[in-house]
């Protein structure tokens, strides 16, 4: 099997009781053509010497200090400066497994180019993981197994930041990086999706994903949910829209409130429906909320729903399912 260079890009702030055991996880990996782009964004505490250290006893550790400010920023400089001919991400608080580097890049050689290479994740704390993150862990690793993270990819980020490998070629052909999105993993996987770069099933769980009160995606505003709401709109708008279909949202909670406000600072015309009776017949943002059965008269509909309830969700499928509607095409979810 070849063995081409894996560049690894990993963005650092203030998580010096979590590097140790993360770098030593890299330099462990048992596919050791690899390089580490490290790039301190900004830290307060000792973690840029720990990395100095690191880098002092192993040439392929090359560390650097972000010049902008930001996680975006320091993703940007890190490619900048690799040369591996296969790129992918780590986060500096995780932890790989010894086989990580290896299963993804021997299944990126084997499938090729505008595949993207992924794994199964493991969330691990000290305090415990909680049953939302467990729930969101056995989804995401169903959805890897099969390749079939693209189908459910407007409810959540279905390729996690540190858990996927891709050609260089490929990441450029996609502009990753280059607009300042956030959260910019979610919107790198759209990308991937919109250039139809195939997820390539794994069985392998090859990813330790650390949980802890003040993680980034737990604290930040840019992993606020209304950033996420607006990341889906603006995706959707741009791969799955059809001009020639009518959307349709579904729930009036607060993502079905916020993307109606989306749609109409676009003025693109849609319907709303929900099955709140206590909402059903009101004027919201000058828009009536229809009856769920009003769906059977609209014109070519799209469903977009944002109904949160997992068992309505199951009825709402059930019925679009009755109608012969089909995913993506007739109806997504957002949640």
């Amino acid at each position: 099997m070849q063995t081409p260079l894996v560049s690894i890009i990993t963005p650092f702030k203030n998580t010096e009781v979590y590097l140790n055991e993360c770098l030593n996880s890299i330099l462990n990996q048992t596919y050791t053509n690899w390089e580490l782009l490290i790039i301190d964004d900004h830290s307060t505490d000792n973690s840029f010497q720990l990395v100095k250290e690191f880098a002092s006893k192993d040439t392929r550790i090359k560390l650097f200090k972000n010049n902008g400010k930001g996680i975006i920023a320091a993703l940007k400089l890190a490619f900048k400066n690799s040369s591996g001919q296969l790129i992918t991400r780590m986060d500096s608080d995780d932890i790989m497994l010894p086989n990580k580097l290896e299963v993804l890049a021997n299944n990126l050689i084997q499938y090729g180019k505008k595949h993207v290479a992924v794994g199964l994740v493991e969330y691990f704390s000290k305090h415990g993981v909680g049953e939302g993150y467990k729930t969101y862990e056995t989804w995401l690793n169903n959805l890897t197994k099969t390749g079939s993270n693209y189908n459910e990819i407007y409810k959540e980020c279905v390729i996690p930041s540190p858990s996927w490998m891709i050609y260089r070629e490929d990441l450029i052909a996609c502009d990753a990086f280059n607009p300042d999105i956030y959260p910019e993993d979610y919107d790198l996987t759209f990308r991937f999706y919109k250039h139809q770069f195939k997820c390539i099933p794994c069985n392998t769980i090859i990813h330790k994903w650390r949980d802890y009160s003040t993680r980034t995606s737990r604290t930040h505003i840019h992993y606020a949910q209304n950033h996420f709401t607006a990341l889906k709109v603006h995706h959707y708008l741009d791969i799955d829209y059809n001009k020639a279909k009518t959307p349709v949202i579904w729930g009036a909670g607060t993502k079905g409130k916020l993307m109606a406000k989306l749609f109409l600072e676009r003025n693109i015309p849609f319907e709303w429906i929900c099955d709140n009776p206590n909402k059903i017949g009101r004027d919201i943002y000058g828009k009536k909320l229809l009856n769920f059965n009003a769906l059977k008269n609209i014109k070519n509909p799209q469903s977009l729903v944002t109904v949160a309830n997992k068992e309505a969700q199951k009825d709402i499928k059930k019925y679009l399912t009755s109608l012969n509607l089909k995913p993506i095409k007739d109806y997504i979810f957002f949640c």
